[in-house]
């Protein structure tokens, strides 16, 4: 089995990102990693073995069904990888909807299922399908599963799913699902090892990248969970507004006359932090900037992100401890610091050198709050949950 080789698939709307793992047993070992930016031209396939990083040029183009760019990449990686040793892939998907409860096998039956549910994520279902579809083409008999970012969230009660909608709608399946699921799912089981008298207690996870959400767990399940409907709901992004009052969209869409497309554009690409600062997405440009716009937006994104912490902390009836991941929370502690100072009522209060050495536990010793920082890991999650659905294959 040590030869046996696993791949990881990220499908996002402007990138994919491949995970490589060597399979020992039943545990996937993390030996390689890519992305393919489709937003560059031409594309290039940013490939880390590894020590060693490679920056390797594709002639293919990102549009169509992606099998002639995957059958490149796949080219690319074998120079580095024995591809034939490859035994399975498994694919991030966002939606599950009600359909799906947990991971799968990827077969024609679960794939049309998936692509049933494009209406709820039409922005980021069509690219895991595109992505699946590539791999069946150019490798018809591998096994293929999916892992959705919305299962986690299947443990939340029905009060907690429920939008104040006519009760039809409802029952048509417009609720509140939540996302990252992934993310929260491996820093729950890595709170475990690395906390464990915290780990069954009421706990905030703040999932802060370019896409950003919060989730409330209890007993390591989801309770509840800043994003929705959709991935626009909840605290400021990058370019997502998160929270929006319904009346707004009505007077883009009425007074000011913007078309759905445009509307749509603009919530999912200019808004958010890049609408409010007029310069960037990034926090990193917007720290470093100090213009009185980029304050204001990594501000609000402080201001926001507290007040979804308090929010989630009366949905489980207390808070334990907060835990920063992703991006923007492991990396970054001004904005933890930010946050922080809003929380201080809460008993939220971070050791200094701590923070700034982006430490694993930040909180000091007087705290009534915990804090910790813990990286994520989606594509191991996607790896572990392609194994073991692998392995109970009779």
């Amino acid at each position: 089995m040590t030869d046996n080789l696993l791949l990881t698939f990220n499908a996002g709307s402007s990138t994919v990102k491949i995970g490589i793992f060597k399979v020992d047993g039943d545990r996937p070992e993390r030996i390689g990693k890519a992305l393919v930016d489709f937003g560059t031209y031409p594309l290039t396939l940013h490939l880390k073995e590894g020590p060693e990083q490679f920056e390797l040029p594709l002639k293919g183009e990102a549009g169509g069904d992606l099998a002639e760019l995957m059958d490149e990449v796949f080219r690319e990686l074998n120079k580095h990888f024995d591809l034939n040793a490859v035994t399975s892939a498994g694919h991030r998907i966002v939606h599950g909807g009600d359909v799906f409860d947990g991971p799968v096998e990827l077969t024609a039956e679960t794939i049309a299922k998936v692509q049933s549910l494009t209406e709820l994520a039409p922005l980021h279902q069509p690219q895991a399908l595109r992505m699946i579809r590539a791999i069946r083409h150019l490798r018809p008999a591998l096994f293929q599963t999916g892992s959705f970012d919305t299962t986690f969230h299947a443990t939340q009660a029905d009060l907690v799913r429920r939008l104040a909608i006519p009760r039809a709608y409802h029952d048509q399946g417009i609720k509140r699902y939540g996302f990252h699921g992934l993310s929260y799912r491996y820093v729950a089981g890595a709170l475990v090892r690395e906390a464990p008298d915290i780990a069954n207690g009421k706990v905030v996870i703040a999932h802060l990248g370019s896409g950003a959400s919060l989730c409330a767990i209890e007993n390591g399940e989801s309770r509840d969970s800043s994003m929705g409907f959709s991935t626009l709901d909840g605290i400021p992004m990058a370019t997502r507004p998160g929270w929006l009052d319904p009346g707004v969209v009505l007077h883009f869409l009425g007074p000011l006359g913007k078309s759905v497309e445009e509307v749509e554009d603009m919530l999912y690409h200019k808004s958010g932090l890049l609408g409010v600062s007029g310069l960037s997405g990034d926090t990193r440009e917007l720290i470093a900037d100090g213009g009185s716009q980029a304050q204001e937006a990594i501000d609000l994104f402080a201001l926001r992100i507290a007040g979804e912490v308090g929010r989630l902390a009366s949905t489980v009836g207390g808070l334990d401890a907060l835990v920063f991941t992703a991006g923007i929370g492991e990396n970054q502690p001004e904005v933890r610091k930010r946050i922080a100072e809003r929380l201080l009522w809460l008993g939220v209060e971070l050791d200094t050198a701590a923070n700034h050495s982006n430490a694993l536990k930040i909180s000091t010793p007087a705290a009534r709050v915990a804090v910790y920082v813990i990286p994520t890991d989606e594509e191991r999650m996607i790896a572990e949950e392609c194994l073991a659905i692998l392995n109970s294959q009779p």
